[in-house]
């Protein structure tokens, strides 16, 4: 364990705060917030969320049972924690409504559309802390960037860089929702900053209305086997049959929740030509991706987040989305092409989907 060095006393923390927001500023992060460990009240909800299983087949999740809400415990030591956040969003509304408007187009997650942002933040942060260590001294961090098991949202919150939206998601009131998190957990005994309390949700609730899936069975309560996101990305294996026609041409994760926050209307477009979309990714047809081989896929996603998928859940997505997609001899000439992939869970959702257009 490295202490902060002596000369690090409490009124030299003040100075080093709006050091570490400046430098952050700096590295493309758009707002920095510093909290205290204390997440007792998010370790109540989180426990209660596993035990009703709504994480589904992420065990992970509850494996590290309360590792994640008591940051202590994964690094010895964190009396604080620096939360961040850098915006994503890579083109205009209109743009995102077009192609889940279009059955022929494939729709994919925004965040997912350029470079894997936990590489690119995580070399940020590292950049950050580094920053820090030249001006206190050696002191003991560690960098996360949806990494390990760490209350992200939560952490931000406390950190007052917004609140936790009837979604789950963290939105700011002047910043929208489309943003990432990251964090570095800390010894330093930096002054906290004010949390945010306040819920400025009020009585709107059109992100539960728009769900396709129904996921947010209730406000601030969302059953991820039931989200697109977990479906398309998360789970292995087969999509439970009655959500399938729900999923629409969402081939890998979804963002409709947050088209309809709002919040958003003030969200601002990324300036990191890192997260500017990759291979056409953003206007590509179903058919196109449906055709990619397996080297293609791995070649067209390298350093992209949609590797997590893998190439059979890619097409096993893709299946499901030409099974919802308007009838025509190319979409079920493509799926024949399919029937007898050597994936077992290709050939089911295959089969699944032209159940849909050859009656």
């Amino acid at each position: 364990m490295t202490s902060p060095s002596s000369e690090n006393t409490a009124s030299d923390m003040p100075a080093l705060v709006d050091n570490i927001r400046q430098w952050a500023q700096e590295l493309g992060f758009q707002q920095t917030g510093i909290s205290d460990t204390n997440l007792a009240n998010d370790e109540t909800r989180l426990m209660d969320w596993l035990d009703k299983g709504y994480h589904g087949e992420m065990h992970y999740m509850a494996e590290h049972g309360v590792k994640r809400s008591r940051p202590d415990m994964l690094l010895p030591g964190t009396v604080r924690i620096i939360s961040v956040r850098m915006d994503y969003r890579p083109d205009e509304p209109e743009d995102e409504k077009a192609v889940l408007g279009d059955p022929e187009l494939a729709y994919i997650s925004r965040y997912a559309l350029g470079r894997d942002y936990h590489k690119l933040m995580r070399k940020r942060l590292q950049k950050l802390a580094t920053k820090i260590e030249q001006a206190v001294g050696e002191f003991n961090y560690r960098v996360f960037v949806d990494s390990a098991p760490v209350m992200e949202k939560a952490i931000a919150q406390n950190a007052g860089l917004g609140w936790q939206g009837k979604h789950t998601n963290l939105i700011n009131k002047e910043a929208g929702s489309w943003f990432f998190l990251g964090n570095i957990y800390t010894n330093l005994p930096l002054p906290v900053d004010k949390p945010e309390n306040e819920n400025h949700c009020g009585t709107c609730e059109a992100c539960i209305d728009i769900c396709p899936t129904k996921a947010i069975i209730a406000p601030y309560v969302l059953d991820a086997r039931r989200c697109i996101s977990y479906l398309t990305i998360e789970l292995k294996g087969s999509i439970p049959v009655e959500l399938r026609p729900m999923m629409g041409n969402r081939i890998y994760g979804c963002d409709d929740c947050q088209m309809v926050c709002p919040w958003n209307r003030f969200a601002q477009q990324t300036t990191e030509t890192d997260f500017t979309p990759r291979n056409g990714l953003d206007t590509a047809t179903l058919i196109t991706l449906f055709n990619w081989t397996e080297q293609e896929f791995l070649t067209k996603t390298e350093g992209s987040a949609i590797r997590r998928a893998g190439y059979e859940n890619w097409l096993r997505n893709i299946a499901i989305a030409l099974g919802n997609a308007i009838t025509s001899e190319a979409v079920v000439t493509e799926l024949k092409n399919k029937a007898q992939d050597s994936s077992a869970i290709v050939r089911e959702h295959v089969e699944w989907a032209l159940s849909q257009h050859v009656k």
